[in-house]
């Protein structure tokens, strides 16, 4: 999933942030409110994770901002903040769920899955595409009885191109698909990938379908 995580805590927000990228989601992690809601705006989340108490702009006025042009991806706040009148608060603004700090990964992840069951772009555990499957709760890919394990950035690329079959994606594309705010990649880290994941693609005679399109980017393109 496509993930907008916003704490103004570093020692949270990396932590957070490593996590949720381990299980596989794309993360744009955000520091403050005003920069969030830029974002907010400008790509389609799958889930947005918001802390209550955010510079600029605060998590619940963001959730607020958010619901009131019609966004409907689920939100999940995070916040010390424990009272019956703040859960209200908080659902009242419209957020889907609550989690207060400190937070447990293993509960975040759970809440995370859960979550992006709501999504208007949820397709289920596992996507499709002719007889290969990728299942997005192992990070693994299988076609026949061949099966093969993902690392968590394979699986990122993998399922960028499985939501865009057949589709010619350029490496500016992927890049912002795959690498979240702040990041800045290596030259050769999209061609690296690339080249990872077609070794991974082999193991469930799949290699043939990650395409070239020379000058252009990439494309995932079943035979047929």
């Amino acid at each position: 999933m496509l993930i907008l995580l916003v704490e103004d805590d570093p020692e949270q927000l990396e932590p957070l942030r490593a996590a949720l990228s381990k299980g596989g989601h794309l993360v744009d992690a955000i520091a403050d409110g005003e920069t969030a809601q830029w974002y907010a705006f400008r790509k389609d989340y799958d889930l947005l994770i918001l802390d209550w108490m955010l510079p600029r702009v605060s998590g619940v006025e963001l959730c607020q901002i958010y619901r009131q042009a019609g966004k409907v991806s689920p939100v999940l706040m995070l916040t010390a903040k424990d009272t019956v009148a703040d859960k209200v608060m908080g659902l009242d603004a419209g957020a889907d769920d609550y989690l207060v700090k400190p937070v447990d990964v293993l509960e975040l992840l759970a809440r995370v899955r859960a979550l992006g069951r709501r999504s208007p772009m949820w397709q289920g555990d596992i996507l499709t595409l002719e007889d290969l499957q990728l299942h997005l709760a192992s990070l693994t890919i299988e076609r026949g009885t061949a099966t093969t394990q993902l690392s968590s950035r394979e699986f990122q690329l993998m399922e960028y191109l499985m939501r865009h079959p057949r589709q010619v994606l350029s490496h500016d594309q992927i890049e912002q698909a795959l690498w979240s705010y702040g990041e800045e990649p290596e030259s050769n880290a999209i061609t690296t990938l690339v080249r990872r994941l077609r070794q991974r693609l082999q193991i469930v005679d799949a290699r043939d379908w990650l395409e070239t399109v020379h000058r252009v980017g990439y494309r995932l393109n079943p035979p047929g």
